[in-house]
C-alpha cells in the first residue's frame, strides 16, 4: 500500500510542475554564435544548439527588401594615383530599388532565444545590443 501512495505522490508532484510549466508561456534564453557554418550557438554554457533546432528571425538573417530612394550622386574624388579629374556632373536616383542587407549571424554574435513550449527548437529573435 505504501508504494501505491508514494505512486501517487510523484503522480500529484508531476501534474503541478505541469501545471507550473503551463503558466510561463514563454522561456527566454541568452547564447553566442560559436561557428556561422554549420550554425552553433552556446546556450547559457549549458547546451549547444546547431541548426536543426533554430528558427531564424529576419533579424539574424541575409535579405532582400525593396526601400523607396531619392538622392543626388555628385561627383567623387579620384583614387589616388590618378591624375585625370572625373567630368563634372550629378544625377538623380530616385525609385523603388532592391537592397540586400547582410544580417547574418557572425561569430561572437550574443543572441536572444525564445524556446518553443515543450518543444526542442528555439527561435533566434535578435542579437543583443546590436551588431557585433
Amino acid at each position: 500500500m505504501l508504494a501505491d501512495a508514494n505512486g501517487l505522490v510523484e503522480a500529484v508532484k508531476k501534474a503541478a510542475m505541469d501545471v507550473q510549466k503551463s503558466t510561463k508561456p514563454v522561456n527566454v534564453y541568452f547564447g553566442e554564435v560559436l561557428s556561422k557554418s554549420p550554425l552553433a550557438i552556446n546556450v547559457e554554457q549549458k547546451m549547444l544548439l546547431g541548426e536543426k533546432q533554430l528558427i531564424l528571425t529576419r533579424n539574424v538573417t541575409d535579405y532582400m527588401t525593396t526601400v523607396t530612394v531619392q538622392w543626388t550622386a555628385e561627383n567623387s574624388v579620384p583614387p589616388d594615383g590618378e591624375t585625370a579629374a572625373a567630368p563634372a556632373h550629378t544625377h538623380n536616383i530616385v525609385g523603388t530599388k532592391n537592397f540586400l542587407m547582410h544580417n547574418a549571424l557572425e561569430k561572437g554574435d550574443r543572441v536572444i532565444l525564445i524556446r518553443q513550449q515543450e518543444g526542442q527548437k528555439f527561435i533566434v529573435v535578435d542579437r543583443i545590443g546590436g551588431i557585433g
